[in-house]
């Protein structure tokens, strides 16, 4: 992992938990899988989120994508070209965890 991919991968983390509340975040960074693709030719990586949030209660997919995307509004289209998310509720978590 490139120096400016784990900056961003430590923003992302930052952020999820700062303001999000974050009680459990994972990023992948699939970068590397993208060399030579358009976005990559500007710096920005590919990564993937795992976020575990109680402010996820009772908001749908969509709306947790939004906020997860608003949170990280000032790196889109810079630091990160690509953004995949998984966004759950403690609840759900320990669901997916122990199933």
């Amino acid at each position: 992992m490139s120096a400016a991919s784990e900056a961003t991968r430590a923003k992302i983390e930052r952020k999820m938990k700062e303001e999000l509340g974050a009680v459990f975040v994972e990023i992948i960074d699939e970068s590397w899988k993208h060399a030579g693709h358009a976005g990559a030719a500007s710096g920005g990586g590919h990564f993937i989120l795992q976020v575990v949030s109680d402010r996820f209660e009772g908001v749908s997919l969509l709306d947790r994508n939004r906020l997860v995307f608003s949170t990280l509004k000032d790196e889109m289209g810079k630091e990160i070209h690509a953004l995949a998310i998984k966004a759950a509720t403690p609840g759900e978590w320990k669901g997916i965890r122990s199933g």
